[in-house]
């Protein structure tokens, strides 16, 4: 079942967290996580025509967003990261991972996914060259002020310098001006989607 539900991820976004939770306890599942997965089927039963939908006209821009929670798994304290691309106001590629690491603070938790969705930016641009189309200095959409100095400041502090040196991709990034990283407040930024499930109402 939750193979299908992976599978369906391809086009039904909205559902990328709950399948997400529910593929992490595959190995040695619960009652439990049984009615979890036929709850996420009760929903798509009840939202059958939510989908993606791309009209052949509209405008090519590149952003992102990137999102966490901290220490969201009650197991392990790993963050749940969540990211999404877009060209124009259409999505075209989106994340939802649980961290391989624990996070000492929501500002490095962020700072993280942030990284991991400038790669997807930068593999992006790549791709699209290919097709004579130059998206450079694309920005990405991130809701921690903390997270956004820490990747315009070099400098090393003690809160920082345990971080992967792998992670500080993304300076480098920055500073070939690649990427450039604009705040975002909560409320409006699209990859909370992928942190945490919603109400069906």
């Amino acid at each position: 079942m939750i193979g299908s539900l992976m599978y369906l991820t391809a086009s039904r976004p909205d559902i990328m967290f709950s399948v997400c939770q529910c593929a992490r306890y595959q190995a040695n599942p619960k009652a439990s996580h049984l009615i979890a997965v036929k709850r996420i089927f009760r929903y798509l039963f009840g939202k059958p025509r939510l989908g993606l939908w791309y009209p052949k006209n509209f405008e090519f821009s590149l952003h992102a967003y990137s999102d966490s929670d901290f220490g969201g798994c009650n197991l392990d304290r790993k963050s749940t990261m969540g990211g999404c691309q877009y060209l124009g106001d259409r999505l075209v590629s989106w994340q939802c991972k649980k961290q391989t690491t624990v996070s000492t603070s929501t500002a490095e938790a962020k700072y993280v996914v942030a990284s991991s969705c400038c790669s997807q930016v930068i593999w992006m641009q790549q791709q699209l060259v290919d097709y004579g189309l130059n998206f450079l200095d694309s920005p990405i959409y991130c809701d921690n002020e903390v997270a956004l100095q820490i990747v315009k400041n070099p400098v090393q502090h003690s809160k920082t310098k345990h971080i992967d040196i792998r992670i500080h991709f993304i300076r480098d990034c920055f500073e070939r001006k690649l990427i450039h990283l604009e705040n975002v407040h909560t409320d409006d930024n699209l990859a909370d989607l992928f942190t945490k499930s919603f109400d069906s109402a």
